[in-house]
């Protein structure tokens, strides 16, 4: 019926699904980031929607590494480094454009 690497190949599908699942079950379906400006001290609050890949209700390109996206209010795109929480803003302008370097870090219950 079947040969042994139909069964080795079949037991290492079903042993990496089992692996994802639990890698997305471990997972938020959302969270609240406070992020701060370090040159102003300034904060605000994004929240990140894992289930339905949206930062803020804009549609985002989440990684395990990176969570980028464009915030149709202000024009600018965000990239947000998952592991070090440094946020780039990129905003584009007549004159070239500028970036902004910001920290953000999951938000605490109040």
């Amino acid at each position: 019926m079947f040969t042994g690497r139909q069964i080795g190949a079949f037991a290492g599908l079903t042993f990496g699904l089992a692996g994802c699942a639990g890698l997305a079950a471990a997972q938020p379906a959302a969270t609240v980031m406070r992020c701060t400006n370090p040159a102003s001290g300034a904060t605000w609050q994004i929240r990140v929607d894992f289930a339905q890949r949206t930062v803020d209700a804009n549609a985002a390109r989440i990684s395990d590494d990176t969570i980028a996206w464009r915030d149709a209010k202000d024009g600018a795109n965000y990239t947000l480094d998952r592991k070090t929480g440094k946020l780039t803003v990129i905003v584009a302008s007549s004159t070239g454009g500028y970036f902004l370097y910001d920290r953000c870090a999951p938000a605490k219950a109040d």
